[in-house]
């Protein structure tokens, strides 16, 4: 959280007058003429990679964060200027309402495949999107996902808003950090067997092969028991959760319901009462804004590490 900390008192280093840029993003290339002057962010973890690099000043506003996550002091005070124009995902009226050129979303991160909202029907408002990198595997972009898709999206942003110096120092920062982290591991045996509990009681909502916990976890030395779920985020089985036998699970908390109601829920099921993770009571809590692609990241690493392979 350092570099969030230092970030937000930042003024924005970037000007208007941009060399002509062009960017990837996803299956699209995009070429921006000038720096934004109105962009909006969509999600808590988006909106913090735009809080990081300082450019609060080339934004009108942020969607889709008070609909399903509580701000804590310092992201609020980094948006604290700037007004939520909607607090789940936002309509085409809202975007062009409030008379945006940017939109920093992805898909299922403020934008759906086949919905109102996408790259072509912004563009005719003038309105440029970077698409999360994450999230290109909703359009049939596979990718391996590793922490690289965060720095990508960081210095992508640097290069459209003109502050690449500012996006090269985060982002060598962050990779000596989770270096140190890797080096640090003691790993005495086999990588533990790992189940995101995302949500929900009849099924579970878990992170598959292509989402960012993925990442987290094998960085910190740990193996996600649903890997050879080729997907992004998605529902699948207890039976397959019982079956692959976790001995740690990471709840995501957000949303109304709880951590510690997830954690009980858990435990309290007489169908899950086998499994390694819930006889030893190994849970880690990452937040939302952990568990998505953004600066909280390495610091999540940090944290699942420590749980792995810690006393």
């Amino acid at each position: 959280m350092k570099s969030l900390s230092l970030a937000l008192g930042l003024a924005s280093l970037g000007s208007a007058a941009l060399a002509q840029t062009t960017v990837q993003s996803c299956d699209r290339e995009v070429t921006f003429d000038a720096v934004p002057q109105a962009a909006i962010s969509h999600d808590v973890n988006l909106t913090e990679m735009m809080l990081v690099l300082g450019l609060t000043d080339h934004m009108v506003g942020y969607t889709g964060i008070s609909g399903w996550n509580r701000l804590d002091p310092e992201i609020r005070d980094g948006v604290a200027s700037l007004p939520e124009l909607s607090e789940r995902y936002p309509t085409l009226e809202v975007l062009a309402g409030a008379d945006a050129d940017f939109f920093f979303a992805g898909w299922n991160y403020g934008m759906r495949v086949g919905g109102e909202v996408t790259p072509e029907s912004l563009a005719r408002f003038g309105i440029d999107v970077y698409e999360l990198s994450e999230s290109c595997i909703h359009l049939g972009v596979a990718q391996e996902v590793t922490l690289e898709l965060m720095y990508n999206d960081l210095r992508n942003l640097g290069r459209i808003f003109d502050v690449e110096p500012r996006a090269e120092e985060l982002i060598a920062a962050y990779q000596a950090e989770l270096a140190a982290i890797i080096a640090g591991l003691n790993t005495d045996g086999p990588a533990p067997r790992v189940f995101i509990y995302d949500s929900g009681e009849d099924t579970p909502f878990t992170a598959g092969h292509f989402a960012i916990p993925t990442a987290l976890i094998e960085a910190a030395g740990g193996v996600n028991i649903m890997d050879d779920f080729r997907e992004s985020w998605g529902t699948v089985s207890w039976e397959a959760v019982v079956e692959r036998d976790p001995e740690v699970v990471i709840i995501i908390n957000y949303g109304e319901v709880t951590a510690d109601q997830k954690m009980d829920f858990m435990r309290n099921s007489p169908a899950l009462a086998g499994i390694s993770a819930v006889q030893n009571d190994r849970f880690v809590v990452l937040e939302y804004v952990e568990a998505t692609p953004g600066p909280r990241n390495i610091a999540a690493v940090a944290r699942l590490a420590d749980a792995f392979w810690g006393e």
